[in-house]
C-alpha cells in the first residue's frame, strides 16, 4: 500500500497568512510642515486556497508537504498608500476532493467541478492606518492598527473516486477480472482476498464511441462500515458512483445471503447508497450449465440480474448494454 502511487486521504498543516499592520505616518513635505495623518492600511494575508484540477486523480503530490503556508501581507505606508496583499496559495486537487476540520471531522466542501475554487483557510484582514481614525476633535492621531493573525489549523483531504458505475463484492469476486476485460484497465490480479487494494478506474468503450466510467472498489466484507478488512476507508468511494453492480460468483454458496450482506454493509455505512441503481451480476457462470442457471434464477433477490463470464465473455455485451441503459434512463 505505502508504494502506491494512489493517495485517498491526506493531513496537512495549513497556516495562513498574517494581515500587514497600517501605517502611521502624518503628512510631511516641503509645501506642508504639519499635515493631517495618511497612514495608508496594511494588505491582507494569503489564504490557503483549493482548486479543482480535472487532470489529477489523486493526493499524492500533496503526501509529503505536511505544511501548507501562504504569504503575509505588506505594511501599509505613508501617502494613503495600501500594503501589497499576501499572495494566496493554490493547491490543485482531483474533482470529488472532501475538505474537512481535523479537530471537528466536521465536511467544509466539496470539490466537484475543474476550475472550483473554495477557500480552505482564509488569512487575516490588513490593519487599518492612522487616516482612518481622524475626527473633528482628533485630527492627528497617532495609532495605527495591526494586522490580524493569520492562522493554523490542521485539514483532511479526502477524494472519492468519481464513476459512473461502481463494482462491488466480496474480496476475489473477479471485479478486477471484469474490470479488464470490460475496459482497458489493468489492474493486479490473483486468486486470493485483497488482491485490489486501491480502487482501480476503467473507460468502458460503447457503441458508437460512446463510454462510462467504472470503478473496481477494493472488496468488502462483514462488519466493513466498522472498520473492518479494508472498512470505511474505500466505501466512501461508492458514494460517487451512479450505478452500483453488485458482483457475486456463481460458484457462491448462498448468492442471496452475500447480495444481502453486501447490501446491508451499504446501508450502515450510508442509507442513501440504498437510492443508487443497481444491478445484479453472477460472475463464473461458465462454471455452471443452463439447467442449474435456471434454477439458480428462482433464488436470486428480486433486483435486475445477468450471468456473465468474464474468461468466456458470456454476455458481457449484454452487461454493457444493461449498464447504458441505466446510465441514461
Amino acid at each position: 500500500m505505502a508504494d502506491s502511487n494512489f493517495v485517498d486521504y491526506v493531513k496537512i498543516c495549513c497556516r495562513s497568512g498574517k494581515g500587514g499592520a497600517g501605517c502611521m505616518h502624518l503628512l510631511r513635505d516641503k509645501r506642508t510642515a504639519k499635515g493631517g495623518p495618511d497612514g495608508g492600511n496594511g494588505g491582507r494575508g494569503g489564504d490557503i486556497i483549493l482548486r479543482g484540477n480535472a487532470q489529477l486523480w489523486t493526493l499524492l503530490h500533496l503526501k509529503y508537504r505536511k505544511h501548507i503556508i501562504a504569504d503575509e501581507g505588506h505594511k501599509g505606508e505613508g501617502g494613503m498608500r495600501t500594503g501589497l496583499d499576501g499572495e494566496d496559495e493554490f493547491l490543485d486537487v482531483p474533482l470529488g476532493t472532501i475538505a474537512k476540520d481535523a479537530e471537528t471531522g466536521e465536511v467544509m466542501f466539496e470539490i466537484s467541478k475543474d476550475g472550483q475554487k473554495e477557500i480552505l483557510l482564509k488569512g487575516g484582514r490588513g490593519g487599518l492606518g492612522n487616516s482612518n481614525y481622524a475626527t473633528a476633535t482628533h485630527q492627528t492621531p497617532r495609532h495605527a492598527q495591526p494586522g490580524e493573525p493569520g492562522k493554523e489549523e490542521w485539514k483532511i483531504l479526502e477524494l472519492k473516486v468519481l464513476a459512473d458505475v461502481g463494482l462491488v463484492g466480496f474480496p476475489n469476486a473477479g471485479k478486477s477480472t471484469l474490470l479488464s476485460v470490460m475496459s482497458a484497465a489493468k489492474p493486479e490480479i490473483a486468486d486470493y482476498p485483497f488482491t485490489t487494494l486501491v480502487p482501480n478506474l476503467g473507460i468502458v468503450q460503447y457503441r458508437d464511441f460512446k463510454s462510462f466510467v467504472m470503478a473496481d472498489i477494493p472488496g468488502i466484507i462483514e462488519g466493513a462500515h466498522e472498520g473492518k478488512g479494508l472498512g470505511t476507508r474505500f466505501l466512501r468511494h461508492i458514494e460517487r458512483n451512479a450505478t452500483l453492480l453488485f458482483l457475486i460468483p456463481a460458484d457462491s454458496d448462498d448468492i442471496k445471503k452475500e447480495y444481502k450482506i453486501l447490501l446491508n454493509e451499504l446501508k450502515k455505512f450510508n442509507k442513501e447508497l440504498l437510492d443508487k441503481k443497481r444491478l445484479l451480476v453472477i460472475s463464473k457462470s461458465d462454471l455452471i450449465d443452463d439447467e442449474l442457471m435456471k434454477e439458480m434464477k428462482k433464488e436470486l433477490p428480486r433486483v435486475p440480474h445477468i450471468f456473465i463470464s468474464s474468461a468466456t465473455g458470456l454476455n458481457i455485451i449484454k452487461l454493457k448494454d444493461k449498464l447504458w441503459e441505466m446510465l441514461n434512463d
